[in-house]
């Protein structure tokens, strides 16, 4: 038995091609808000990391009626560093609603997330938003929509795809591109109501298997204070009831299969933003069930004995890695909770537990973990996170994942590096990437074809896009969009720039003042200013030498009885460069730590005393 009306959809959508704001609009027109009801906008945006960034972290699902229709929408991060969130998330969904951005088209996000959909089978429509933006050019993004379908081997059913043209943030669409301009002028007044009948019309009923028996493969975890861990799945087959006793089939630690009897203590599903007690779920219907704390993603739960598991969500390896490790700085539990080993460990391995794109690998040292993931964003995302916990950590330089083939070369992972970016910052770009063994494939756009902005496409290792967001949005003034996403195992391509410059490294423990400080600028680029603590070892600036400088940030001026002729001149710093965490990530090298504390973040060396560490680069890096 299955519910009839209801459909399962994703929305598949770029960086801000503005999908959190769709969702919105759809939630508010189908009804979902009470007319008296408070509501802020995005509301799909739950992090607080999510609204500060614009974008999407983690899948989460809600529903609306439309003419006794339960449409399930779930939605699903756009960046390729939360590749596992997407994996699993498309699994419940039958069909997707592909969002692009009228004026800037598919992009590499968008590829990403469209080929795991295509190759589920899922039916796609095609929505293009923003179609009241200036620059928009709605028929070449339908042709660069049609012309991916067909790159990512589309089916002739898939991309025979219906067209819907939508200006989100004004909650209106229309079937018709000639319509376009008379509900952009205010001649004509629309709503959503055309995407509605267009996803009950296009996208199929969930699919079920005919069994009596509970099928259910786990793609998420949430938990409450009430009922303990929640599994969100879709029902497969058969009818789960509140109280039925069902088999959990999943893995140990090891690996191996395990099974575990437990009884369903509640059932939730989705209804708009909340979740609402049922007594049982259909098979077709996405549900939560609670009852079982050991529960994991990629588990399927059954009914029978004699019934086999479905296939564990497999996400695509990881290919940097990240040493996490317990605070051992002389400032360590004055902003925040200093941590033992045990309760880091646990913190990362929930982390890991909850996100399948994310593993957690133990290391020769009992208070460092590495953790393996897709890139840094990923990785910033869950330092910051575990800071605005009150954590004190230290994090090091993310380092590329290595493979040997059959030969016994060494291979290094390849990523296809996407830019589109004024036409005039062309030479920079390109000496930039080329620089780091980036390999131009595409170019696209420009003056000949009366267009002011560029397409560039490089094949590039990853190594080579570590610290390459800042630069590049420098070369182009703030105008460039910069994705990613990875092609395969390929050659190691040599040895690349990373850092040609040393630091500045604070030769004493106190507090900085003005007048060391000042005595200090003409040696590098600072990144404290005065009044800050600091310890032997703590990195103060970027010296604008190879090798590293211990210095005196803590120098207090001679005073004298004897009075100077001339009146004092008022000398002050020339300025401070701030770093964030994102810039910190990409500046340091392998022989120093960020401290990560709720209040600050410090750049440090590993080894602390100067007598311990040599200043030279090509000693305290081995090369």
């Amino acid at each position: 038995m299955n519910s009839p009306n209801l459909r399962n959809i994703c929305i598949i959508a770029h960086v801000d091609h503005g999908k959190t704001t769709l969702v919105d609009f759809l939630l508010r027109q189908a009804g979902t808000f009470k007319q008296h009801q408070t509501v802020g906008e995005r509301v799909m945006d739950s992090m607080d990391l999510e609204r500060e960034r614009g974008i999407t972290i983690l899948a989460k699902n809600t529903s609306v009626i439309f003419k006794d229709t339960k449409i399930n929408i779930i939605d699903t991060p756009g960046h390729a560093d939360f590749g596992g969130e997407v994996e699993r998330i498309i699994g419940m969904a039958d069909g997707a609603l592909l969002l692009v951005d009228a004026a800037e088209g598919p992009l590499p996000q968008t590829r990403f997330v469209l080929q795991k959909a295509i190759s589920q089978g899922l039916k796609v429509i095609l929505v293009i938003n923003k179609v009241d933006r200036p620059d928009a050019r709605i028929e070449e993004v339908v042709n660069h929509a049609f012309d991916l379908f067909v790159d990512l081997g589309a089916s002739d059913e898939q991309a025979a795809f219906p067209i819907v043209y939508t200006c989100a943030r004004q909650g209106w669409c229309t079937l018709d591109r000639k319509e376009v301009p008379s509900y952009l002028s205010g001649e004509k007044k629309g709503s959503l109501q055309p995407l509605f009948e267009t996803i009950l019309n296009y996208v199929s009923r969930p699919k079920v298997i005919p069994s009596e028996n509970v099928q259910i493969l786990i793609s998420n975890l949430s938990y409450s204070d009430y009922v303990g861990r929640l599994a969100i799945g879709r029902v497969t087959s058969g009818v789960l009831k509140k109280g039925q006793r069902i088999i959990r089939k999943g893995i140990d630690f090891e690996g191996k299969p395990k099974e575990e009897s437990f009884t369903v203590t509640q059932l939730y599903t989705f209804d708009g933003l909340s979740q609402a007690e049922v007594p049982e779920l259909f098979s077709g219907d996405i549900g939560v069930i609670a009852g079982n704390e050991s529960v994991e993603i990629g588990d399927t739960l059954v009914s029978a004995d004699t019934q086999e598991a479905l296939p564990r969500i497999v996400v695509e390896k990881p290919t940097l890695g990240m040493i996490f490790a317990v605070n051992a700085s002389p400032l360590m539990g004055k902003e925040g909770e200093a941590i033992q080993s045990r309760k880091l460990r646990d913190r990362l391995l929930r982390e890991v537990r909850h996100n399948v794109a994310l593993r957690l690998e133990e290391t020769e040292s009992n208070d460092q973990f590495r953790v393996l993931g897709r890139g840094e964003l990923q990785f910033g995302i869950l330092i910051e996170q575990m800071r605005r916990e009150g954590f004190e950590f230290m994090v090091g330089k993310p380092l590329v994942l290595y493979k040997n083939d059959e030969g016994g070369n060494v291979l290094e992972p390849i990523e296809r590096a996407v830019l589109d970016l004024p036409e005039s910052a062309v030479g920079d770009v390109t000496a930039m990437f080329q620089g780091r063994k980036g390999i131009m494939t595409k170019y696209e756009g420009g003056s000949s074809h009366g267009n002011k902005r560029v397409r560039l496409e490089f094949d590039i290792p990853t190594r080579g896009l570590l610290g390459m967001r800042s630069k590049y949005l420098t070369a182009t003034r703030g105008e460039g969009l910069f994705s990613t996403y990875f092609l395969h195992y390929g050659p190691h391509k040599g040895e690349l720039p990373h850092r040609t410059s040393g630091a500045l490294i604070s030769d004493r423990s106190g507090d900085t003042v003005e007048y060391g400080l000042l005595g200090l600028e003409d040696r590098g680029v600072l990144f404290v200013g005065p009044g800050v603590p600091v310890y032997e070892g703590m990195i103060i600036g970027e010296y604008n030498k190879e090798n590293d400088l211990n210095v005196n940030p803590c120098k207090e001026k001679k005073l004298t009885n004897i009075r100077a002729a001339h009146a004092e001149v008022l000398v002050t710093l020339a300025g401070i460069k701030k770093m964030s965490l994102e810039q910190c990530i990409e500046w340091i090298d392998e022989d120093e730590w960020i401290e990560v504390t709720p209040k600050s973040i410090r750049l440090r060396k590993k080894v602390l005393a100067q007598n311990l560490r040599s200043v030279k680069r090509s000693e305290r890096l081995g090369y």
